[in-house]
């Protein structure tokens, strides 16, 4: 017999098997950043960046093959998880290598997008790079990476609700462990 505490631990698990391109994405285009900003350093009338040197054509292109290439993956696993695994499964799976690809696509190149909507509007309200603008730093990715992924699948604003706040606390706890382990130079 299967709890509720059961089903909830399931559910998170499922929630961030399907979300993983987008953290792929999100994660590799600090590695492949760097370069040419997505706003070609352009100013708004005020003189202000759009969105600024930390938003790259490079991290674009790299976040999003990324997580093209783990929904690729996701895509080439979701027989075998389906088979093993399909009671416990909460949220959709991607369950052929095409399916995998379009999915990761969507859900990592949403991710770079959301990441620089991020960026413009901290821009527009004054946030210059690299400060924090709470809540928004941590989910922007992900609710725009949600957004076009929902052109090929379905799910409940439950799935999202637990989407956004295992986010949150994922964000918080890998930032103040690399702050405490001297990665960054903030907690947040």
């Amino acid at each position: 017999m299967v709890d509720n505490t059961q089903i909830f631990i399931m559910a998170c698990i499922t929630i961030l098997y399907f979300i993983l391109p987008a953290y792929v994405s999100n994660g590799s285009a600090l590695v492949f950043g760097g370069g040419l900003p997505l706003d070609f350093k352009k100013t708004d009338k005020n003189g202000n960046r759009w969105i600024g040197n930390g938003v790259t054509w490079r991290g674009l292109i790299g976040g999003t093959i990324m997580g093209t290439l783990m929904g690729a993956i996701q895509g080439l696993l979701g027989p075998i998880i389906l088979e093993n695994f399909g009671e416990f499964i909460y949220t959709p799976i991607c369950t052929n290598l095409v399916e995998g690809i379009i999915v990761g696509f969507l859900l990592g190149f949403g991710a770079m997008v959301g990441d620089a909507v991020g960026s413009f509007l901290k821009r527009r309200v004054g946030i210059g790079q690299g400060k924090p603008a709470p809540i928004l730093d941590q989910i922007d990715f992900l609710i725009v990476a949600l957004i076009f992924s929902s052109v090929m699948v379905s799910f409940s604003i439950t799935i999202i609700a637990i989407a956004v706040v295992l986010t949150l606390i994922i964000h918080l706890v890998a930032n103040t462990g690399a702050y405490l382990i001297g990665i960054k130079d903030v907690w947040y």
